[in-house]
C-alpha cells in the first residue's frame, strides 16, 4: 500500500532523512520508533508532503505521490497529531466534518458518519457542541481520531499520537485503538518515541537512528534478532516487559 524508495531530507547541511526504503502492506500497522531527531516524524511528513524530499520517491497504491496536489493527497489520508491539532474556535461537530465538507458530502452523511464515530469512540453527543477546551485530554484526542477517520482514508497516518496522555488515559486508548474495527481495515504509520507503545499497537517495528533505518521487523526480530549493539541496548531496559 506504501513504498518509500530512497528518501532523503537535508535542512541545510544535516540529513535529517538519510536514504531510507520500506514497504508498507495493505491493512498493515507499521511503526517508526526513535529517540527524539531520529528522521521518524521528518519521514511521516514527506509521505503526506507536509515536508517535501530533497530526493526519493513515495508511491501510495502503486500511485507517486508527486503526482498529484499535496490539498488533494491530504484529504485521502487521515493525520494524527500528538496535541490533537483541533482548531479551538470550532466545536467538536466542526472539528470533525472539516474533510467531509472539503469533499463535498451533503449535511445529512456527514451528521450520520460522524454520530456513528462518536459512539465507536465513545464521546456522548452532547459533546458535538462544545469546544476543544472544554474536554479532556483523552476526550480531545478521541476527537482528533474521529477528524482522521471520518472520510474513510484507507490510509492513516499518526505522529505521537498519545505522547501528550497521562499513564492511565493512554493505556486506555491503546486498548481501544487495539479493539476498534475502524482501524483494522485501514494502512497506519505511526511514530513514537515509547518503546512499549510500540510493542503494544504494532505489526512491525522500524527503528530509525541518525536518520537511517537500523533494522525493520517484528517484535520478535528486534528482541531476539537484533542486527547490532545499537538495537540491542535500545531494547536492553525494558527487556524483560517487552
Amino acid at each position: 500500500m506504501i513504498r518509500v524508495e530512497q528518501l532523503i531530507k537535508h535542512f541545510g547541511s544535516i540529513k535529517a532523512v538519510d536514504g531510507i526504503s520500506f514497504e508498507v502492506a495493505d491493512h498493515e500497522k507499521l511503526i517508526l520508533l526513535g529517540t527524539s531527531g531520529c528522521g521518524k516524524t521528518t519521514t511521516l511528513k514527506m509521505i503526506n508532503r507536509l515536508i517535501e524530499p530533497t530526493s526519493g520517491n513515495v508511491f501510495i497504491d502503486g500511485k507517486n505521490i508527486h503526482d498529484e496536489s499535496p490539498e488533494i493527497l491530504r484529504r485521502g489520508m487521515g493525520y494524527v497529531l500528538q496535541n490533537n491539532g483541533l482548531f479551538p474556535h470550532y466545536t467538536v461537530a466542526e472539528n470533525i466534518a472539516i474533510v467531509p465538507q472539503l469533499l463535498k458530502w451533503d449535511s445529512k452523511r456527514i451528521e450520520k458518519r460522524i454520530a456513528e464515530l462518536m459512539e465507536k469512540l465513545h464521546l456522548s453527543k452532547d459533546q458535538l457542541k462544545v469546544y476543544p477546551n472544554e474536554l479532556s485530554g483523552g476526550q480531545q484526542q478521541r476527537v482528533g481520531l474521529a477528524r482522521a477517520l471520518v472520510a474513510d482514508p484507507p490510509v492513516l497516518l499518526m505522529d505521537e499520537p498519545f505522547g501528550a496522555l497521562d499513564n492511565v488515559t493512554r493505556s486506555k486508548i491503546h486498548a481501544e485503538f487495539k479493539a476498534l474495527d475502524e482501524l483494522k481495515r485501514k494502512t497506519i504509520i505511526m511514530v513514537t518515541h515509547d518503546v512499549q507503545e510500540a510493542f503494544e499497537l504494532g505489526e512491525r517495528i522500524c527503528l530509525m537512528d541518525k536518520g537511517k533505518i537500523v533494522q525493520i521487523g517484528t517484535q520478535a526480530e528486534l528482541l531476539y534478532k537484533p542486527t547490532n549493539h545499537f538495537v540491542e541496548s535500545f531494547l536492553k531496559e525494558q527487556r524483560m516487559q517487552l
